[in-house]
């Protein structure tokens, strides 16, 4: 395969980085809200509420998103990198490009 496993380990580690410093900056949405109902009325207290929901869930995914790309670092190491995982075929370059970190082909993709 004429893959270059140097340019998309950059660009995973870089992806990765990015993602550890947004996580980082972001830590103080997913703290608890506070029960002091003479601080915050009940809507605000809602808001609050729906934030943090909302901020745990992008938390989650950047988790995810975290995982796919240490998996990818780990097929590149192991020079599996660029084979589908389901159907053992290649992977064209263009899917690769768009997201370093796809493990399966169009095809077996869409089943």
């Amino acid at each position: 395969m004429g893959f270059d496993f140097d340019h998309f380990r950059e660009r995973l580690l870089a992806r990765r980085a990015e993602i550890q410093s947004v996580m980082e900056a972001a830590s103080d949405s997913a703290k608890p809200v506070e029960l002091d109902q003479t601080r915050v009325g009940r809507l605000s207290r809602m808001d609050a509420l729906q934030g943090q929901a909302m901020a745990k869930e992008t938390e989650r995914r950047r988790g995810l998103e975290l995982q796919r790309i240490r998996t990818a670092l780990e097929r590149i190491e192991e020079e599996e990198f660029g084979y589908c995982v389901s159907c053992g075929e290649e992977i064209p370059l263009k899917r690769l490009e768009f997201d370093p970190a796809v493990t399966t082909c169009i095809d077996c993709a869409g089943k």
